[in-house]
């Protein structure tokens, strides 16, 4: 309105959120009034003016005005490049409470980041801050939350349900329900065309939410995928880590290293081929020195996985040739060297490090006796028959001084690798002689110290520890195992079903890999019954047949040396006699 003097006067009236929460909108209508601004919502003057109403609850109308403005953003911002179909992907509100956000993000940091210390912990806050407007955000914090709700020692407190849209369930229920949103949602956007590194931890997180539910063949696309965005991005050259802050630079450096132990595990399992090299520097300590255990840990793990190259792994999946005694005896050598007597890392960190290091072991003198490279007289142990004999030794007594805690934190893949090394003990003792009363300890006392460490953790006894039991029934009849029985079982169902765990997407119990992809709760009490088992081909490990396969043994003059079980202690399980880094 004019006055006589040609100057303006503003009338002033309450912005559209004040008006419908009515409250007084402080603020001059040139810039976002206090309310607005505190409750983080977009403050307009679209409305129209119109009468007032009863009041209502002002915390309902926040939510309600918070929820109609995230959605109309994310209509405005997405459907530019969307399809006409794809309203349905929008993501879904009320799944979970920022307390079960919160929850996840805690596990995360307290049990998986030594192992996987690729997120920061102010960084994640503020991407749970941007998820009801970023529609990345969200699929990242879904996916987090879905990966660790599937791991089998989260547990969600009373009332975690209160307010939501979704009726009181499991946390791994509640995980899978996440993943299947995440999926879901993540059809709105092109993702592969424009990805970010959220794109890629979304698709590391799918990938270990589906190793935990045992569908390995999708969990390797979605590995697949992670490290063809990691590639797109460029992350495999040294330059792309020079132009960004020295936060993200440290994470991405790591999440690479992680895709690669992850990548070269996984094709060990299940002889896959390779798409990452060591191109980039090895993260540092000086990355962060308030997390020198936890580096010092990852960065044995990377050293332990580099010799894993395209040869080992083309000669492994049979697509190469010229393998020689002599690289596989000084790839051995490296094993042995890779990790120091003392550990500066976290327990956890530990046990992964010290059990994969021997299932490694375990690993190249298969591919060693494949290849008639064994001989009972080889210079170095390694090369020998009976060396399996000392992997298991020393597996029992690393096994021995860790915590059933720190050794559950890795869930089925830790159980993996012990059933793998116990395998291929089993193949051994079935072979080689040997004179019980010789040693302190024999082969046979590290296969039931392996027994007793595997039906110890969960996920093991229900079936991991049958599955050995047939084996050593099968391989050796006569060996006794005291407390374990074989129930009588119908003669005609297939042993593939066995070892497959008759899971669909299964691939059966083999190796896995370095890092804790827990394992699914179980649904009942375990037992160590053999119902629906048939005892005619027992399992064997890494895809390979019986360890000692059409192998004469003539020549071999008694029973292993005895220098292999002089001065071994074993120690009751579990054992708390070295001290690491408190995993929190």
């Amino acid at each position: 309105m004019s006055d006589p003097g040609g100057s303006t006067t503003a009338i002033k009236r309450a912005c559209d959120a004040c008006h419908r929460r009515k409250v007084k909108c402080i603020g001059d209508g040139t810039r976002p009034c206090r309310n607005c601004t505190a409750a983080g919502l977009t403050c307009t003057f679209n409305a129209i003016p119109q009468k007032k109403g009863p009041k209502g609850s002002r915390a309902k109308v926040i939510s309600e005005l918070r929820e109609t403005q995230r959605q109309t953003q994310l209509v405005a911002a997405q459907m530019q490049d969307l399809p006409p179909q794809s309203a349905p992907y929008l993501p879904r509100s009320g799944l979970v409470s920022v307390e079960m956000i919160t929850l996840c993000v805690d596990y995360y940091f307290l049990h998986l980041y030594p192992t996987q210390p690729i997120l920061h912990r102010v960084k994640v806050g503020e991407t749970i801050g941007r998820m009801e407007t970023d529609v990345e955000a969200y699929c990242l914090v879904m996916s987090l939350c879905a990966y660790m709700m599937i791991q089998p020692n989260l547990v969600l407190p009373p009332g975690a349900f209160d307010g939501l849209e979704v009726a009181p369930q499991s946390s791994y229920q509640l995980g899978q329900m996440l993943l299947h949103e995440t999926l879901r949602v993540r059809k709105c956007y092109d993702y592969v065309e424009t990805p970010t590194i959220w794109t890629i931890i979304t698709s590391f997180f799918i990938f270990g939410s589906h190793f935990c539910l045992d569908k390995h063949n999708t969990a390797w696309f979605h590995l697949r995928e992670a490290t063809t965005l990691a590639q797109i991005l460029g992350m495999h050259d040294e330059s792309a880590y020079r132009s960004v802050d020295v936060v993200e630079s440290s994470r991405r450096r790591r999440l690479y290293w992680l895709l690669f132990v992850t990548e070269r595990s996984y094709a060990l399992q299940k002889h896959r081929p390779l798409t990452l090299q060591a191109t980039i520097n090895v993260p540092t300590l000086d990355d962060d020195p308030s997390e020198t255990a936890q580096l010092n840990g990852f960065i044995h793990l990377v050293n332990l996985f580099r010799p894993f190259d395209d040869t080992f792994l083309g000669v492994w999946n049979k697509s190469k040739t010229g393998c020689t005694t002599q690289y596989l005896a000084q790839l051995q050598q490296q094993l042995s060297d890779a990790l120091p007597t003392y550990l500066n890392s976290t327990e956890s960190q530990a046990v992964d490090l010290r059990c994969s290091q021997q299932w490694l072991r375990t690993m190249v003198w298969q591919l060693s006796i494949s290849h008639g490279f064994l001989s009972s007289v080889a210079a170095e142990n390694a090369m020998s028959f009976t060396f399996p004999i000392e992997v298991a030794r020393d597996l029992v007594v690393e096994a021995s001084q860790f915590s059933q805690q720190a050794m559950e934190v890795h869930g089925i893949g830790l159980i993996e690798k012990l059933f793998d090394v116990a395998c291929t003990l089993t193949d051994v003792m079935s072979c080689v002689p040997y004179d019980q009363n010789n040693f302190d300890y024999s082969p046979r006392d590290y296969l039931n110290q392996l027994m007793c460490i595997i039906s110890g953790l969960r996920g093991g006894q229900e079936k991991y520890a049958p599955l050995l039991l047939a084996k050593i029934h099968e391989s050796m009849p006569s060996m006794p195992m005291p407390g374990y029985t074989f129930a009588n079982v119908p003669a005609n169902l297939p042993t593939e079903e066995i070892y497959d765990g008759s899971q669909e997407h299964s691939s059966g119990p083999s190796s896995s890999n370095s890092t804790p992809f827990g394992s699914p709760p179980l649904s009942t009490p375990a037992t160590f019954g053999f119902r629906g088992m048939d005892f005619r081909s027992a399992p064997t490990s890494a895809g390979f047949g019986p360890a000692m396969p059409n192998v004469q043994y003539a020549d071999l003059a008694g029973p292993p040396q005895v220098h292999y079980y002089q001065d071994l202690a074993l120690h009751g399980y579990p054992g708390t006699a070295v001290k690491y880094e408190d995993d929190g």
